[in-house]
């Protein structure tokens, strides 16, 4: 399987930026193995875009898979309360 880049845009990284450590490294971990598997299993395609979550606790990695270039973008990055929100 070929080895995806994982692109995370600038909103997201100041989002990152809230997390509470312990979650945080984990949740960064995560978005990091994406690269690898950008389908894991526990991730859950969203339904009302072209776009996927991945959870750590109660925060949440919304992202977008080009399966055409091999990227992934790490969209919005927060909170299960705030994260679906536009």
């Amino acid at each position: 399987m070929a080895k995806y880049e994982v692109s995370v845009k600038k909103s997201a990284i100041k989002e990152l930026e809230n997390i509470p450590k312990k979650e945080l490294q984990i949740l960064v971990e995560k978005i990091q193995a994406l690269s690898k598997e950008p389908r894991p299993r526990g991730s859950q395609k969203l339904s009302h875009k072209e776009q996927y979550r991945i959870r750590q606790g109660d925060y949440r990695a919304v992202y977008s898979i080009d399966d055409a270039t091999l990227n992934v973008y790490i969209i919005k990055v927060g909170h299960r309360k705030e994260i679906y929100r536009l």
